[in-house]
């Protein structure tokens, strides 16, 4: 397929572009096979730089001899192209519609993108689970790195290194995989220092209806507890949903043959409820209405609090389980790549200071999102705005990020982060010139070459200049875990990303401007020494 078959019209003159917060601006429109340009006649100081990716949905209309196009983004942006003549409006349109839904991920941006800053290729080897491996063996000996999956062999969605316990070897894994949905046996995802617990996460045991078993998985989780102690299984489907998923060959662990574990069902809604949430959510912060009461019985409506709610629940229950009870833990839902992934990462933030760290949080996305297989390709789709409803379409990823947000407006000290860090990673995830949340999982990345071919996002943001926009001037490493608050009243819209198109930030990024000059200020003055804190003051 050649790119220019599907660009009708490649230049325009005279086009008003309108964005919010921005005067609007008239110059040319140029449509290249990736991005949607605009430059202006007043020495070329107002552009437009769009990914067509990133377009999430586009409306025309016509006045005239005019026609109006509305491009609604992935990122929750809004603005108008008024093009003259219609003509010229319906090919641009066309055109736009048919690049920025290209199927196939080779002919997607990053497969293109070739950025003049050098070292941008050492992003993908920063967080492997050798690494990871090697950390844990610190603490703890009971713990393998397998290669079973070498070559995608076992299961389609895990990575071909994983660490799973010292006490069952690849034969029984292999065997394990066979009884666990999509193959996804259990695996390490983290170890808690302090009390010697674990996380595991998986997918779902195939028992059906007749109740079948397997010994090795049985024999698998009972080594995975100390002597005397006990471990919960925390389903993220509801009682009946797990009874019903018997039916269609799936299930869940029996109470009688995986003795000491005890199942708890904690339901997390997942797939097209979640994505209408964010619908009605993003249709509530773009009403004008300016009536408080409609405001808030739209928020309400659109249930997208109560979603953080009960992830943000589910993932503390999982930390007190390790923290405080003392046990270890066993995440799944039917296929464990959705609010097992969000469970298992939430923990870990709840639990573990480093992940609350810059360098931390990426090695959380990298384990617990990328190589863990969540489906970025299915689930980020499209975003809120698109007229295409596909059924593997949900804000998965973005309700982690808002749980994430949460518990950083909560606790505004303990992340070396800023929650400009959180909006760039939900930007990437729907649209990137960034090769890092592609795909379904590692199989399909390597099948496509993509660490090859394309450039990590981490390479990008971890750079110096980059690097310093995403700082928390307020951190200060806090070793203890935290504890979100739940309580409706403690939970709050994220008004940095979802309204962040309806209201100027101009007054906020002045604020914290300020506060980045006040705290380096401070932290350049020299500290007295304790013969000066010490010495008698002279009495004036």
């Amino acid at each position: 397929m050649e790119f220019s078959e599907l660009i009708k019209t490649s230049k325009v003159d005279h086009v008003l572009l309108s964005r919010p917060f921005l005067p609007p601006v008239k110059g040319t429109l140029c449509i290249t096979s990736h991005h949607l340009l605009l430059s202006s006649r007043a020495g070329d100081k107002e552009e437009l730089w769009l990914l067509l990716r990133n377009i999430d949905a586009i409306e025309k209309r016509y006045t005239g001899s005019s026609g109006i196009i509305t491009i609604k983004c992935k990122d929750l942006c809004i603005m108008y192209l008024e093009i003259p003549g219609m003509e010229e409006c319906l090919n641009v349109a066309k055109s736009i519609e048919s690049l920025s839904s290209l199927e196939s991920i080779r002919h997607m941006y990053p497969f293109f993108y070739r950025p003049k800053e050098p070292n941008l290729q050492e992003g993908w080897n920063l967080f492997t689970p050798e690494e990871q491996f090697t950390k844990l063996s610190l603490h703890t000996d009971n713990w393998r790195l397998s290669y079973v999956n070498k070559e995608f062999a076992v299961c389609l969605s895990y990575p071909e290194a994983v660490i799973v316990h010292k006490a069952v070897d690849d034969a029984a894994l292999k065997i394990i995989a066979c009884f666990r949905q999509s193959g996804r046996f259990p695996v390490l995802s983290y170890h808690h220092k302090r009390t010697g617990m674990v996380i595991m996460r998986s997918s779902q045991p195939l028992t059906g209806a007749n109740g079948k078993r397997c010994k090795e998985d049985e024999q698998y989780l009972a080594a995975v507890l100390h002597p005397d102690k006990k471990g919960y299984i925390i389903d993220t489907r509801s009682t009946q949903a797990a009874h019903q998923a018997k039916v269609k060959g799936g299930g869940f662990e029996s109470k009688t043959k995986y003795h000491n574990w005890k199942r708890l069902h904690r339901s997390i809604e997942r797939g097209r409820v979640l994505q209408e949430s964010l619908i009605k959510l993003v249709d509530a912060c773009n009403d004008q209405s300016n009536s408080i009461d409609r405001w808030l019985s739209k928020l309400e409506a659109s249930k997208w609090l109560s979603h953080v709610k009960t992830v943000l629940t589910i993932a503390c229950l999982a930390a007190q389980c390790v923290d405080r009870e003392g046990v270890s833990v066993l995440i799944h839902d039917s296929e464990g790549r959705d609010s097992t992934l969000q469970l298992t990462s939430l923990a870990q933030i709840i639990l573990d200071p480093d992940c609350r760290t810059i360098d931390g949080f990426q090695a959380l996305i990298e384990r617990e999102w990328l190589q863990a297989g969540h489906p970025f390709q299915h689930r980020c789709a499209s975003s809120a705005y698109s007229h295409a409803k596909p059924k593997q379409e949900a804000p998965v990823f973005l309700i982690f990020l808002d749980c994430c947000w949460q518990m950083i407006s909560q606790f505004p000290c303990s992340f070396q982060f800023n929650e400009h860090f959180l909006i760039i990673l939900f930007e990437h995830a729907y649209a990137s010139c960034f090769g890092t949340f592609l795909c379904n999982n590692e199989k399909e990345r390597f099948t496509l070459n993509v660490k090859e071919q394309t450039i990590s996002i981490w390479s990008r943001m971890n750079r110096p200049c980059e690097r310093k926009q995403y700082m928390n001037p307020l951190y200060e490493r806090n070793n203890l875990a935290i504890w979100p608050s739940v309580a409706p009243q403690s939970l709050q819209l994220w008004q940095g990303l979802f309204l962040r198109w309806n209201r100027s930030p101009e007054h906020q990024n002045e604020a914290w401007e300020q506060i980045h000059h006040i705290m380096e200020s401070s932290r350049r003055k020299p500290h007295p020494t304790s013969a000066q804190l010490s010495a008698p003051k002279e009495d004036y």
